[in-house]
C-alpha cells in the first residue's frame, strides 16, 4: 500500500510515518509546508528509507496537492496538517481558518477526483482517513459522562471549532459523494518530538531551565492523556481494517488533573534530573499558577471502546510509563529541543502576563 501523510513532519504526523517505516511495509509520501511546528528531524532514521517521499507543500494548494497525488498515486491519505494549539488560535484564528477548513476543503477535492479516475477495484480499498479531536466535543464539565462516536459537537476555542468544521466537511464528502472516509478523534496526545508550546514538553523544559511552570487557573482542568506511539499505531490499524464512513476515538484511559500531571512531571525531574538550576530545591516549587485561558474546557474524556472492541486496539502505555519515557526522551535528546529553542519558539504561555 501507499499511504500519503499530510503534515508528517509535525508530532502525531512523525510519530505515525516511523511507526510505518518500522513495523509495515508500506510505502510512506509526507506532504508538510515545515511551518514553526514541522521539524523533519522528528522522523529520525525514517526519513532514509527507501520507502520514504518527502513533499514540501502547503495543502492549501490544490495545483501542487494534484501534482503530488499524480505523482506518488496513493491507495491511501492520512491526514494530520493541521494548526493544533488553541493559545495560538486565541491569539490568531485565521491561520486555522485556512489550513484546517481550507486546507481539508483543498485535499478532499483533490482525493475526490484522484479517486473518481481510479480503475474500480483500487477506487474500492481506497480511504481517505481525517485526524481530529476529541475537543470537537466540547466540555464535560459536572458529568460523568465520556465522549462516544454519537457526542453532539459543540467546541469552545476557535481551534477545535476549526477542526469541526473540517470534520463535517469529510463526513459531507462521504455522503454526498461516496469518498471513502475514516475520521478519528483523539484525547491528549504526549511524548518524544512534542513541540515546546504544548504542556507536557513546556513544563520539562521550563523545569531544566529553572523557569516557573504556569498553571492555568487553578490546575484542575481534566484531560484524558493519550502516548504519541500508542495513538499511531492506533491510527495505522484505523486506515488498514477501519470501516468507511465510521468514525473511532482513540484514548489513553487516563483522566488526570492538569496539576497533576505537572506534579507527575515534577517527581519524575526529581529522579531523573536530580541535578537542578541554581537556586531550585526543588521542580515543584516552580509550580505558578496563573490566569485561566479564555473559554477554558474543565474536562475531556474518551470512551475508546468501539475501536477496542472492532479493531482490537489498546493502548500499551500507562501513564505512568509514558511520561517516564517522555521525560527520558527529553533529557536524552537535548540537541533536539534546543534547536527548536532557537528559533520562533520562545517558551512563553498565554496566561503569564498581566
Amino acid at each position: 500500500m501507499k499511504i500519503l501523510v499530510t503534515g508528517g513532519a509535525g508530532f502525531i504526523g512523525s510519530a505515525v510515518i516511523r511507526h510505518l517505516i518500522a513495523h509495515t511495509e508500506h510505502a510512506v509520501g509526507n506532504i508538510d509546508c515545515l511551518t514553526y511546528a514541522g521539524n523533519l528531524e522528528s522522523l529520525g532514521d525514517a526519513a532514509d528509507s527507501p520507502r520514504y517521499t518527502f513533499y514540501q507543500h502547503d495543502i492549501c494548494d490544490a495545483q501542487a496537492m494534484a501534482q503530488v497525488f499524480a505523482e506518488f498515486c496513493p491507495d491511501a491519505v492520512m491526514h494530520l496538517a493541521a494548526e493544533s494549539h488553541v493559545d495560538r488560535s486565541i491569539d490568531g484564528p485565521a491561520d486555522f481558518i485556512n489550513t484546517n477548513i481550507m486546507g481539508t476543503y483543498t485535499l478532499l477535492e483533490t482525493a475526490r477526483q484522484y479517486w473518481a479516475q481510479l480503475p474500480a477495484e483500487q477506487a474500492r480499498h481506497f480511504r481517505f482517513h481525517h485526524v481530529s479531536t476529541d475537543e470537537v466535543y466540547g466540555d464535560l464539565e459536572g458529568t460523568d459522562d465520556l465522549f462516544t462516536e454519537q457526542t453532539a459537537y459543540a467546541p469552545s476555542s476557535p481551534y477545535s471549532a476549526s477542526k469541526a468544521s473540517s470534520d463535517h466537511l469529510v463526513r459531507a464528502w462521504h455522503r454526498t459523494w461516496g469518498l471513502p472516509v475514516l475520521i478519528t478523534n483523539c484525547s491528549n496526545n504526549y511524548g518524544p518530538c512534542h513541540f515546546p508550546e504544548k504542556l507536557v514538553p513546556h513544563m520539562i523544559l521550563n523545569a531544566l531551565h529553572g523557569k516557573p511552570l504556569p498553571v492555568y487557573g487553578d490546575g484542575s482542568q481534566i484531560r484524558d492523556w493519550l502516548f504519541v506511539e500508542d495513538h499511531a499505531a492506533a491510527l495505522v490499524e484505523v486506515i488498514s481494517r477501519g470501516q468507511p464512513g465510521e468514525t473511532y476515538n482513540i484514548g489513553g484511559h487516563n483522566e488526570k488533573r492538569n496539576l497533576e500531571v505537572v506534579e507527575t512531571l515534577c517527581a519524575l525531574l526529581e529522579e531523573l534530573a536530580p541535578e537542578k538550576p541554581a537556586g531550585v530545591a526543588h521542580y515543584r516549587d516552580l509550580i505558578t499558577f496563573v490566569r485561566d485561558r479564555p473559554g477554558h474546557d474543565v474536562r475531556y474524556a474518551i470512551d475508546a471502546g468501539k475501536i477496542q472492541r472492532e479493531l482490537g486496539w489498546t493502548p500499551a502505555e500507562t501513564f505512568d510509563s509514558g511520561m517516564r519515557k517522555t521525560v527520558q526522551w527529553y533529557l536524552d535528546n537535548p540537541q533536539w529541543w534546543q534547536r527548536v529553542l532557537s528559533g520562533e519558539y520562545t517558551l512563553n504561555r498565554i496566561g503569564t502576563q498581566g
